[in-house]
Order: structure tokens, then sequence, then C-alpha cells
């Protein structure tokens, strides 16, 4: 066997570390016959009989779409989606990408320029943060929810200034303050772009996300429409004036060179937007199992689960136990018929090791308890 290369070497030994850690990431299989607490489709809508039907009626269209947007992969069904998206989600436009971390990475390194300065909210997801790498703007993050620390980080501010936040966010299940953001952008003409990855399909009158409900479309510069979660399908669009879509058409990178959506998933998207405004039920069940949850788990003596969260609830013990008590900790609900999913660094912190819980319209009160009563067994 040849001596493995000074390469093979440094990316076994980082492996290595990550081990030793107790921080290293490996693929696992979604268990089939556990309790989903841990997976992104709220509301159900990958398996709901309209889009299965979407699904297997799309295939006439052929198994890809053959080629980026601007060679042979648009179609029809995509622009007719992109106008939907566009009139459901109350924006003048809106431009389809391949996932939540392409619309990320190809608004923001195309739109913001060099001289730009972009202010981020620091719990970002990690596709805003390397798309602001590739924007050659200057960059700052601020501290979490913290519009003091926004003005702070302003008064070093050049060029357009974009402002960064998710709607909700993915890691701690808090929502950002969007009215009192979309009033300091509109004072100092600043320009906000909000991640609604996982509000989109659960907020507003029929599900058009958290900036509709507030009433603040108006005062967004784009959103980014993530559909791998309530929407229980893949790709992502970015949603907002006319001119924008035309404008990451032409410069937006992950957009230009990338295969098209097939013709599947466009379909099953349609049938899912179509579905969407009569699951107020659904959302209404989602909320309040949300509010139950937190009631049980934090009876539990030894975990805290934040009032402030929603939908998305991390689980911390008291006693700050570090990634391997958590990993156990998880390993032991899935034993017991709970898929509880850990999350270490780097992903988060390190220090701030949690279970993170995902609510979902098809959970139970019932699944609930039994998840308390496993928590009180085995942190007690």
């Amino acid at each position: 066997m040849p001596t493995p290369s000074p390469l093979h070497q440094r990316l076994a030994r980082e492996l290595e570390q990550r081990e030793a850690a107790g921080t290293r990431r490996r693929l696992t299989l979604f268990a089939p016959g556990l309790v989903d607490f841990s997976s992104n489709d709220y509301l159900g809508l990958s398996r709901h009989p309209a889009v299965q039907r979407a699904l297997l009626l799309a295939t006439e269209a052929g198994a890809g779409s053959t080629g980026s947007r601007l060679l042979t992969g648009n179609s029809a069904a995509a622009e007719a989606l992109e106008t939907h998206l566009a009139q459901f989600h109350r924006a003048e436009a809106a431009l389809l990408f391949n996932s939540g971390y392409a619309a990320n990475l190809g608004f923001f390194a195309a739109v913001p320029r060099r001289g730009d300065t972009i202010l981020y909210d620091e719990a970002s997801h990690a596709s805003v943060k390397d798309g602001i790498r590739g924007s050659f703007a200057t960059a700052w993050s601020f501290r979490h929810n913290n519009l003091t620390d926004l003005e702070r980080k302003l008064a070093r501010a050049t060029g357009t200034v974009f402002v960064a936040v998710e709607s909700l966010y993915s890691m701690d299940g808090d929502m950002a303050p969007l009215a009192e953001l979309a009033a300091l952008c509109r004072e100092r003409e600043l320009y906000l772009v909000v991640d609604e990855a996982h509000t989109n399909g659960l907020y507003g009158p029929q599900g058009e996300g958290l900036v509709v409900e507030q009433g603040l479309e108006d005062a967004v510069f784009a959103r980014v429409l993530t559909f791998g979660k309530a929407l229980g399908s893949q790709g992502a669009a970015v949603a907002g004036p006319a001119v924008l879509r035309d404008y990451l058409l032409n410069f937006s990178r992950p957009f230009i060179y990338t295969t098209a959506l097939p013709p599947h998933s466009v379909a099953s998207l349609q049938a899912a937007y179509e579905v969407l405004p009569n699951l107020s039920a659904e959302r209404e069940q989602l909320f309040a199992l949300s509010d139950y949850l937190k009631t049980r788990l934090n009876a539990v003596p030894g975990l805290r689960v934040p009032l402030e969260s929603h939908v998305i609830h991390p689980v911390f013990f008291t006693n700050a136990p570090g990634p391997a008590r958590v990993r156990e900790v998880a390993s032991a609900a899935q034993a017991a018929g709970f898929d509880v999913r850990p999350i270490v660094a780097p992903t988060v912190p390190a220090g701030t090791e949690r279970l993170r819980l995902i609510l979902h319209s098809y959970n139970t009160a019932a699944e609930i308890d039994g998840l308390a009563a496993l928590a009180a067994r085995i942190t007690g």
C-alpha cells in the first residue's frame, strides 16, 4: 500500500481531531417507524396526495430538465410557477434556484459589489456567509437580533448597505424583529434581505411567510423562499423587484451555470402551492403543538427550551453536558422510537450543544408526552 501523501495525512489528521472532540459528522438514515421530531416537512406536504399525483404525472415530461434555464432547461411550467410565486408572495417577480443554499449564494455573490457593505445577523445560514465571501463587499456580523449592535456597525458602513436576516432562525427557533429592522432600513435607506426558509408556508394568511404576515413586503428588498421545508420539496426562489429578477438572471452564477430543476420538482411545487392556502387547520395544529412541547419539556428537571422558539425548538441541558452526552441522549431517544437529532459544534458554537426538535402538523400531544416522559427518565 503506497505511503499516504501529505494531503491525505492532513485530511486524516483533521478528521481525527473532530473525532476526538466528538464533533465528526456522519451520514445517518431516516429510520422508518420513528416518531418524526427532526425533519423539515412541517406540514407533511412531501406525502400529500395532490403533490404525489403531480409527481407521477410529471414523469411524462422526462426525468431531467436537460440543461440550464438559459439553454434547454427552461419551460412554460417553470415560468408559470415563478409568476404564481410572485403573486402569492406579493412581490413583483421571482426567480427559481435549485436550493436555498444556491439562492443565498446567488444573491449575495452577485448583488452587493466591491465598496458596498453587508451587515448580517451572526446566526445567519452558512449559505449567506458563503455568498458574502464571494461578493467582494465589506461585511460585518452583528450580534443576534441586536439592533443596537447593528446600528453601531452602520457607523462604519460605506456604499450601498444590505442588512441580512432570517425571519425564523434555524438553530434557535426565534424570530427576527422584522418590523423594527424594516423601520431602521427605511429610515437609513438600507436594503433588507430576509431568508424565509423556515417561515415560508407556515406564516401569513395562506402561508405566504412572516414578511407578508407582518405586512412588510414593500419594505423588504429581497426574500429567499426555500421549498425544502414546509413545501416538502426542493429548490428555492428569490422574490423581489422585477429588476432584481432580471439582474440575477444575468449575473448570478449559481443560476446561470446550474442545470435547472427537473420537471417533477416544478410540478410538485406547483401542486404544493395550490394546496397551501387550504392548510390553515394544519398550521394551527402545528403552532398549538409547538406551545405544548415547550410546556412539557420545560417541566423536565435539567432541560430548558427557550419560550421564544417557534416550530424549531432547541433543547438545552442545564448542566452543559458537551457533545458526547448530547449524542448519547439523542441515541437513547431514537432507540425508544423518537427521531431526535443532536446539534453540536461546529454547526453551533462549542458550549451550546443541544437537541433540536422540530414539530409537524402530523405530530400528536401523546407523542410529545411520550418524549417528555423519556427525557425525564434519561436526564433524571
